[in-house]
C-alpha cells in the first residue's frame, strides 16, 4: 500500500492544517511513493522501539521526532540517532500532534479515560460538568490515569466545572473559564498565577495525559487498514521519567 494513500486518509481524519504554526505534523521521513507493509502507532520514537520495527514499515507518533531544522546529522543527539535508524531501515515517519490534539485527543481522553460529562469543547480546550469536592474530583483523575502521586493548587473546596488540555497547556491559562483546570507539565510560576486567578490545578503530566493517543488512533485506523490488508500494531513507548516516594529504592 502506498504511503500516499494512508496520509490522505489521515489527512481527512484531522487535517494537518490544522497544526500549530511552530509544529511539525505530517511526513518528517520517507516518500509518498514508499510501498508499506506495516504500520505502527506509538506516542514518541526511540532507539529500543525502532529495534522492534520492521524495514518497509511506517510509523505514525503523536510527537514529531524533528521540531526545529537541523544543522548537522552526525548522530550524537535523539532525532539524528533515530534518523539514521529509520533510513537505514527504510521506515517512514508521519506525526499527528497538534491536529488531533485538536479534533480528536483532547475530547477522548475527557470522555473515554476519565469519563467526564463534557458539554463543551473549544479547539484544545475540553470543558465538563463536574459537581464533586476537589478531594474526591483529584481522587478520581488520579485513580482513572495511573498516576503515582499527585500534585495539585487547590483554590476551593468543590469542582462545579472543569477544562481539560491534554499534554502541556498552561498557556491557555488565560483562555479557560472554569474553575478548574486539569493539563500537564505545570511549572511552578504557572501554580502562582493559577492561584491568583482562583483556578485550581491538576497536573496529569504529559506522558500519562497523551499515551492514549495510541489506542485512540488504532480505533480510528483499524477498519481502514483491513480493508487493505494491513493492521495497526501499538508499541510500547515508555515514559522517560520514573518515580520514587520518599524511602523508596531509586532503581
Amino acid at each position: 500500500m502506498k504511503l500516499q494513500e494512508i496520509y490522505q486518509f489521515l489527512n481527512e481524519l484531522s487535517p494537518f492544517e490544522l497544526q500549530e504554526k511552530w509544529d511539525n505534523s505530517g511526513l518528517i521521513v520517507g516518500s509518498f511513493e514508499d510501498e508499506i507493509e506495516k504500520v505502527y502507532i506509538s506516542i514518541d520514537l526511540d532507539e529500543e522501539i525502532l529495534e522492534t520495527i520492521d524495514e518497509n514499515s511506517l510509523v505514525i507518533t503523536h510527537h514529531p521526532l524533528i521540531f526545529s531544522p537541523l544543522k548537522r546529522v552526525n548522530f550524537d543527539s535523539y532525532s539524528t540517532k533515530l534518523l539514521r535508524t529509520l533510513i537505514q531501515k527504510n521506515i517512514s515517519l508521519i506525526s499527528m500532534h497538534t491536529n488531533i490534539d485538536t479534533t480528536h485527543l483532547n475530547k477522548y481522553v475527557a470522555r473515554e479515560i476519565l469519563d467526564l460529562d463534557v458539554i463543551d469543547s473549544e479547539g484544545y480546550i475540553c470543558y465538563a460538568n463536574v459537581n464533586d469536592s476537589f478531594s474526591s474530583f483529584a481522587n478520581k483523575i488520579s485513580s482513572k490515569l495511573g498516576l503515582e502521586y499527585l500534585k495539585y493548587v487547590k483554590c476551593s473546596e468543590k469542582v462545579e466545572k472543569v477544562a481539560l488540555v491534554t499534554g502541556a497547556g498552561m498557556s491557555m491559562i488565560g483562555d479557560i473559564d472554569a474553575d478548574c483546570f486539569i493539563t500537564g507539565d505545570i511549572k511552578y510560576h504557572d501554580a502562582m498565577e493559577a492561584k491568583a486567578r482562583g483556578i485550581s490545578l491538576i497536573d496529569i503530566r504529559h506522558y500519562e495525559s497523551e499515551k492514549h493517543f495510541s489506542p485512540l488512533l488504532e480505533g480510528l485506523l483499524s477498519e481502514y487498514l483491513k480493508k487493505n490488508k494491513l493492521k495497526a500494531i501499538i508499541t510500547a513507548s515508555k515514559n522517560p521519567f520514573k518515580f520514587c516516594t520518599q524511602g523508596e529504592t531509586v532503581e
